[in-house]
């Protein structure tokens, strides 16, 4: 493919700046360059204004809301909007579920979701992991166990999900359940779509290192769920897992953080001092930063190329698998670098700290501000979505066809 963008793409990216200089707001923008919390009405606020634009669904095709845009258009809009100090995207519903939805979901599931989707009717969560059954997800045990009875044909799931995202905002989940334990552990899975709403289901809080109440345990008893809400056939969730997964792992490679981070770190490592130079000229940490600058630039190509080869068909799960990979370590490099050049500055700040209009109370300049919470917070980045370990066994099996 020829990597360099075409005249209609360098004006599309230019429209791009425009639109985020004139519609995203200032103080969103500033909550997340300085560290600050996000409230649920930041993220629902920028999600509101994307989808008045029709750009909130880049990979979902024109006919069903999405922007229709190509993978070089999704690309400049993803490093774009992470260099104005964006939001993300919360992916459940859109990154996610919708492309499942739109390839196995009925002509009536997709009529009904994917609109609530884009208009921030549904606040979506993921339900995979479990204790014990996280990489190994095919082991999870949570069960939904179908009858049909004077209220109707439904599955009565009971369980425990953890490490669910957000999901102390969300009110629906969608779940990986055990519907059967015959044959293969693949083969007695089915993907599930559940309201938080109902009976028996309830939500706990996991505090993170970094302070954050970002992941929870999710746990179902008895918990009465419509047949119709179930996606595709029972016990092939596995193909909806998969088909996911391949969309998750390509976002986790996160191309437009990490060039959003680098940029913060080169202006801090040329604000930092060292035997009275900027340290971006000791030569130790200029080696440091100039490697992962060049694996990042590697890391930009290799990532538009697996995304347009994957432009008609699902990206394979090595090439997910690879990019999950590098994406993740070189986040965490720089992360770490960043952390490095601040030194004593680099420490956390109390929760509080980081609500908005919450002082930082902590000695240093405001850009040292996020640095300790990002670093802490990107320690899981190798682990979720399936750990690095776990990637490279994909890998090794694709190339030698196990």
């Amino acid at each position: 493919m020829d990597l360099s963008f075409s005249a209609e793409e360098e004006a599309f990216r230019a429209e791009v700046r425009r639109f985020l200089r004139d519609r995203l707001p200032a103080r969103i923008a500033e909550k997340v360059r300085t560290g600050k919390r996000l409230t649920k009405a930041d993220h629902e606020e920028w999600h509101a204004i994307l989808n008045a634009r029709g750009w909130l669904a880049a990979n979902w095709p024109r006919a069903l809301g999405g922007t229709g845009w190509t993978v070089a258009q999704s690309y400049i809009f993803e490093v774009e909007a992470a260099l104005a100090h964006a939001p993300r995207i919360v992916p459940f519903g859109v990154s996610m579920l919708g492309p499942v939805l739109i390839k196995y979901g009925s002509e009536a599931q997709k009529a009904h979701w994917l609109p609530r989707i884009l208009s921030g009717a549904d606040w979506w969560c993921q339900g995979y992991s479990e204790p014990g059954a996280g990489s190994d997800l095919a082991s999870l045990k949570c069960t939904a166990i179908r009858v049909n009875d004077a209220n109707g044909d439904h599955y009565i799931v009971n369980g425990q999900k953890t490490w669910t995202t957000l999901g102390q905002y969300a009110d629906m989940i969608f779940c990986l359940v055990r519907t059967s334990t015959e044959g293969k552990r693949q083969e007695g899975i089915s993907f599930l779509l559940i309201d938080m709403r109902s009976p028996g289901v309830s939500v706990r809080p996991i505090i993170l290192l970094d302070g954050e109440h970002e992941v929870n345990e999710i746990f179902f008893t008895d918990v009465r769920v419509p047949a119709g809400n179930l996606v595709g056939e029972e016990n092939r969730g596995w193909d909806c897992a998969k088909y996911l997964l391949s969309h998750e792992r390509t976002n986790i490679a996160g191309v437009g953080a990490s060039m959003a981070a680098l940029a913060r770190l080169k202006q801090i490592a040329n604000a930092q001092r060292k035997g009275g130079k900027p340290l971006a000229q000791d030569p130790h940490f200029a080696a440091r930063l100039a490697k992962v600058e060049i694996d990042l630039e590697n890391m930009k190509t290799t990532n538009l190329r697996v995304l347009a080869g994957g432009e008609e068909s699902p990206v394979p799960l090595e090439l997910g698998a690879m990019l999950k990979i590098r994406g993740t370590e070189i986040r965490q490099e720089i992360t770490s670098l960043t952390r490095r050049a601040l030194g004593p500055y680099a420490q956390p700040f109390i929760s509080e700290a980081l609500d908005e209009g919450g002082s930082h109370l902590a000695v240093g300049p405001a850009y040292a501000a996020p640095v300790a919470t990002d670093y802490f917070n990107n320690r899981k980045l190798s682990i979720y979505g399936g750990s690095n370990e776990v990637q490279r066994e994909i890998i090794t099996k694709a190339l030698l066809e196990l």
